[in-house]
């Protein structure tokens, strides 16, 4: 057949109808059926949630009450519930305000009692129940309510002493006032050290005269700082009689009572951002603001009258570490909240997963839940065990925290840096999967889980840059690995016991008993900590041996940081997680943990190119692990229903997309 005669016949096919012998007919309309129906709950979602939860369950749940109770949290009808989240259809200076009008609301109600007044242990794990619920509805909110309370506010407790105590506390508990924290520059974030801002005293007027000496040294991305803050703790680099004794911090007026920015000082907008909107971002001068003597922060050293300079040390790295050391408390509730924004993440996509349908098998046959599909699995379903290792680890992290003594700070600082890194790269991770699992409906704001990425997209380089923490982490096992091999005595602390004892062999063959076994995970993952260590030493060694200084051999050997620092924060998380397991008595909430265990495991040996650039497991080996993954998620799939519901997320927090989607997009509901 020539072209012109094939392309009329093209053209007549178009054109002319011909009857057809195939035996599809059109399926009738959708309709939803909820999962609950279909799916059954093997296990007691309220046992399992004590165990994600811990602690304050009441005040969690009397939290969320508290917010849905308001029109100041946006209700909205849909498909038959009420959902409460921000409208991210206002402007900037809308949310701005809504903002404050929501602290202020949660303030008529007695959340924030004793917040900063009450010592008692009780009070601060309350705190930590109501901070983490406020999260999970707005992080915006959280971060304003964060940056008064646990950065200001925790400056002054930590950094100040009774004078201090005294005189800030309590109004700031009250609003009375209301605080921001002036720590980064616009030409230092994460080396806070460089910072340069400087602040001299004068013995003549016994005052400090704060000062901004050039643009990189204005005060950048200060929360609270645009719009609302009347005080700040500032930063600032300290100059006694010529010498700089490093970095201090002080308080400062920046607003009077009316909102009027203070003399000499000059406020400026950070503008419209990809997230955190309700935030007021603001950028700071000091124009030689002159402050009370009292008005350092003085916990650690103190200028006399006279203008002497006063500290218990003399060494400068100690003071600096002493200054930094109650900063963990931002790193902890940052770990805490990334975890609460995947478990929302995975909540919506889950359900939705498991009521919309999509291609059938035979002619006529019924579609199949997106959940049935193994691919789909794949994607979600590593992402709930991770996120439950997680959550485990996260309260551990808590625990930590609580009992905290001076011994146990660098512990806590690196374990609060690992978790830190960890947990906020797994939520963007897990978000990211989440939004694509919802298809076309996951970019719908009302469905959550789109603004939840720009919101907390932040969280990977605020309180510190991933990356540089995870370096940070790393930097300190080389050194408890040097100190140990120097002393030639056993490791003790950061977790590193189990380089004392002998060396863990993998099997040459790696069966699915035995790649479901905790001896062979924690076996796996100390091997993997314990010579990535070894030859982490060795290279930094061998590259002093060629004269390099310390600092730069290590920056050389950024390869094998980032592999240790990955390294421990695994190993910690699974032993978080076993201890959490160990601690549930035979049954089936024990039984789902152990699959979940078990997926966390063999995910992470899965996705770390570790295990296989240094050998620990053969090409064979690693495509067992990769088996043994995709059975674990046909053995989740029975109970993710039930996992998301363990989480204790009120359906008003989730969205409309997790629910009677259909009904929410019906033609009704836009009337």
């Amino acid at each position: 057949m020539d072209r012109v005669s094939w392309r009329t016949q093209v053209l007549s096919n178009h054109l002319v109808h011909h009857q057809t012998t195939s035996d599809l007919s059109p399926n009738p309309c959708l309709e939803f059926s909820p999962p609950e129906i279909s799916e059954c709950f093997s296990f007691d979602v309220k046992q399992m949630r004590n165990l994600l939860d811990v602690h304050n369950l009441p005040d969690r749940d009397w939290m969320f009450g508290v917010m849905m109770q308001s029109k100041l949290f946006n209700p909205v009808q849909s498909g038959g519930r009420v959902f409460v989240s921000p409208d991210y259809n206002q402007s900037m200076e809308q949310q701005r305000e809504m903002t404050m009008k929501r602290i202020q609301y949660l303030l008529d109600n007695g959340v924030f009692k004793g917040w900063l007044t009450d010592n008692g242990i009780e009070a601060a794990w309350r705190k930590f129940a109501l901070f983490e619920a406020i999260g999970i509805y707005d992080h915006s909110l959280a971060i304003k309510i964060g940056v008064h309370v646990f950065l200001w506010g925790g400056a002054i407790q930590f950094f100040g002493t009774k004078r201090h105590h005294d005189a800030w506390l309590k109004i700031t508990e009250d609003y009375a006032i209301k605080g921001c924290f002036a720590m980064t520059e616009l030409g230092h974030g994460s080396n806070v050290r460089g910072i340069e801002t400087v602040t001299k005293y004068d013995s003549s007027t016994g005052e400090f005269v704060i000062n901004t000496p050039c643009e990189s040294a204005q005060k950048y991305w200060i929360g609270g700082a645009a719009k609302h803050a009347t005080h700040a703790i500032v930063f600032s680099q300290l100059h006694i009689n010529g010498k700089n004794e490093g970095v201090h911090a002080f308080i400062a007026q920046i607003r009077d009572a009316d909102g009027n920015v203070c003399p000499q000082i000059r406020i400026a907008d950070c503008g419209h951002k990809l997230g955190l909107n309700g935030v007021d971002n603001g950028r700071i001068w000091f124009d030689n603001v002159r402050i009370p003597r009292e008005n350092l922060l003085n916990s650690v050293a103190d200028v006399s009258v006279e203008g002497k300079y006063l500290s218990a040390t003399n060494d400068p790295d100690k003071r600096f570490a002493a200054f930094m050391a109650p900063l963990t408390s931002g790193r902890v509730t940052i770990s805490v909240a990334a975890i609460y924004s995947a478990k929302v993440g995975l909540a919506i996509a889950i359900r939705y997963s498991l009521t919309r349908r999509a291609f059938s098998l035979t002619p006529n046959g019924p579609e199949i839940q997106l959940l049935d599909y193994p691919n789909h699995q794949k994607r979600l379903l590593p992402l709930l065990a991770k996120t439950y290792a997680m959550s485990f680890a996260a309260n551990e992290l808590k625990r930590i925290y609580m009992k905290r003594t001076p011994e146990s700070i660098k512990t806590l600082h690196v374990v609060s840096s690992a978790f830190k890194a960890t947990f906020t790269w797994h939520n963007m991770r897990t978000l990211q999967e989440c939004r694509e699992a919802c298809g076309g409906q996951g970019i719908k704001s009302e469905n959550r889980v789109g603004p939840l990425k720009s919101e907390f997209d932040v969280q990977s380089t605020f309180e510190g840059d991933n990356n540089v923490l995870m370096q940070q982490v790393s930097k300190a096992l080389l050194s408890e690995y040097i100190a140990a091999k120097k002393r030639n005595k056993p490791f003790k602390g950061m977790g590193l016991e189990h380089m004392n004892e002998a060396c863990p062999v993998i099997p040459s063959k790696l069966t699915g008993p035995i790649l479901r076994s905790s001896k062979f995970q924690t076996d796996a993952f100390c091997l993997r900590e314990r010579d990535i260590l070894n030859r982490l030493a060795a290279e930094v060694s061998h590259h002093e041996a060629q004269g390099d200084s310390k600092e730069y051999a290590f920056i050389q050997s950024f390869l094998l940081a980032e592999d240790l620092g990955r390294a421990f924060s695994e190993k910690a998380i699974l032993k978080s997680f076993m201890e959490v397991e160990d601690s549930v008595p035979s049954g089936p909430v024990k039984n789902v943990l152990g699959v979940l265990r078990s997926m966390y495991a063999l995910i992470c040996l899965e996705e770390d190119g570790s295990f296989l650039r240094y050998g620990y497991l053969s090409p064979e080996n690693a495509g067992a692990v990769r088996q043994e993954v995709k059975k674990l998620c046909s053995e989740i799939r029975p109970h993710a229903l039930a996992l998301v519901s363990s989480f204790g997320i009120p359906d008003a927090f989730l969205a409309p997309i997790a629910y009677n989607w259909v009904d929410s997009n019906s033609w009704p509901s836009v009337q």
